[in-house]
């Protein structure tokens, strides 16, 4: 006597999920459980998950040979999200429930009391599942709150393998169990400081103003006091909300992370992870299922490393690549996994160790020069050139008070930075590009984006070798977007120049 019971699933790598039809096949042979296709171990131990969690629902699984198989084989599953489905396609083989539907998916691990425990990453599984047909997703109680922010996709939550059951149409009585909540795990709070509290230092204002505004990466230098972290704490509360795309982008970010139902957000998102981070927990990684890391979780808002020359310096460098592109791959022998990776780097480094070099006030700085480079050196070249704004943020003096004008307040700021966005949203209609730092060097260089001899500058520094083609093209960037904040058609020399100051810190 022969069964075959099927269900389907979500298998996730990053962030994109793939349909995954799971088939049971029970035979009158001595009994045994096995499950093929590419399982991980913990997915391995989900027969005796599944073994227990029948019996002790209620619906114990028949002393057969029983074969599960995950297709497509070749994909790489991890994790115990397919408890569920494997449970589900068992009971079907068996006769225990109904055929159950190829366009339902089940997400959800099981307890060996046949309780459905919550998993991560329900967010992207539910938009594969949707993109894929599905016409309903059950998924775990404890789930539902982080499901709903899916649309497009009815979802159902259950509480036990029984339940599970019954909704698929077995006739066994209903047995009240007490639901398997998540754990809460509160996410990073971004800074809601103001912007008006920051006196004395107008071109730092500015700097995060036009770094808000274009999407640009900044370098703020300067010793202990001056101000770096307040500056770079404001940078948040003048970006704009995310838009639903980009909000969904985060959420799964956040999911696969294991944040739940804090996942969703409108609030651009800020990661300042220490200084002893590790690779792994910058870029992502792991040795069991692929986790984001700090670059992808702030994905749509702000990356802050403060103390940057005390970061490993393969550390810095891991961030070249991400920031160049908008996404980090990272490879492992059991497969690859993408994460988005495109957000605001702010590094805030000190001159020096003992922080006083360049100082015009305060105490002389006591480092050697050879200790001055090699304590800025741990901020590679290649890294630095991709930071559009590198500026000096000198220390704050009684007469820079009390000359001062009056700084903008967060509100002002963001209504400024919104202002030049929508011109920037503008302008780049239809080219898949929404603000300055994303633009190519091809369109930047095209006739008439400047105005004639206004880039005379860069020019001669490009001849000189002390400008690279890329610091070329993020120099005019920037220029771009101090044109948008002044309303200007297209960057003058002054643009221009102002944009080569912000970037002249070093």
């Amino acid at each position: 006597m022969t069964g075959i019971g099927r269900a389907a699933a979500v298998a996730l790598l990053g962030v994109t999920g793939r349909r995954i039809e799971v088939e049971a096949h029970l035979t009158s042979q001595l009994p045994a459980f096995s499950i093929i296709g590419l399982p991980d171990t913990s997915l391995g131990e989900a027969r005796e998950r599944v073994r227990a969690a029948a019996a002790n629902a209620g619906c114990p699984l028949p002393a057969r040979r029983i074969t599960v198989n995950l297709t497509p084989a070749a994909i790489p599953k991890r994790g115990s999200g397919f408890d569920l489905a494997i449970a589900m396609a068992v009971l079907a083989g068996a006769g225990v429930a109904p055929a159950v539907s190829e366009r339902i998916v089940y997400i959800g691990e099981l307890g060996l009391d046949g309780r459905v425990r919550p998993v991560a990453g329900v967010i992207p599984m539910l938009v594969a599942a949707r993109d894929a047909g599905a016409e309903r997703v059950v998924v775990p109680v404890g789930n539902l709150p982080e499901a709903r922010v899916v649309a497009g996709v009815r979802t159902v939550g259950v509480d036990s393998l029984r339940a599970a059951a019954i909704d698929a149409g077995a006739l066994l009585p209903p047995v009240e169990v007490e639901p398997v909540l998540p754990v809460p795990v509160p996410a990073t709070q971004r800074p809601t400081a103001e912007l008006a509290d920051v006196i004395g230092n107008p071109v730092g204002v500015r700097a995060v103003i036009a770094a808000a505004a274009g999407g640009h990466h900044a370098l703020l230098l300067g010793p202990p006091g001056a101000g770096k972290t307040m500056l770079a704490e404001r940078l948040p509360g003048l970006l704009p909300d995310l838009d639903d795309e980009t909000a969904l982008e985060v959420a799964a970010v956040r999911s696969v992370a294991g944040l739940g139902a804090a996942s969703w957000s409108t609030e651009p998102p800020w990661e300042a992870p220490h200084h002893s981070a590790s690779t792994a927990s910058l870029i992502g990684g792991g040795s069991g299922v692929l986790r984001p890391g700090a670059v992808s979780r702030a994905t749509g808002g702000v990356l802050f490393l403060d103390e940057a020359p005390e970061f490993p310096r393969a550390v810095l460098d891991a961030l070249r690549q991400p920031l160049e592109s908008g996404r980090i791959t990272i490879h492992r022998t059991a497969g690859a996994a993408e994460f988005p990776a495109r957000c605001q780097v702010v590094l805030a480094a000190n001159p020096c160790p003992c922080g006083n070099a360049g100082g015009a006030h305060g105490q002389p700085c006591e480092c050697a020069p050879a200790t001055v480079r090699r304590y800025l050196g741990r901020m590679s070249g290649p890294l630095l050139d991709r930071m559009d704004i590198r500026v000096l943020v000198p220390r704050v003096t009684t007469s820079r008070i009390r000359g001062a004008e009056p700084t903008p307040t967060t509100a002002a700021a963001r209504a400024v930075v919104a202002a030049a966005r929508d011109r920037m949203a503008h302008r780049l209609r239809g080219t898949g590009w929404t603000r300055n730092a994303q633009v190519t060097g091809a369109w930047l260089r095209a006739p008439g984006r400047t105005e004639p001899g206004s880039t005379k500058e860069l020019d001669r520094a490009l001849e000189l070798g002390t400008l690279t083609m890329r610091g070329w093209d993020r120099v005019v960037r920037l220029a771009w977007t101090l044109a948008d904040i002044d309303e200007a058609d297209r960057p003058t020399a002054d643009h221009v120049r102002s944009a080569l100051a912000l970037r002249s810190a070093l």
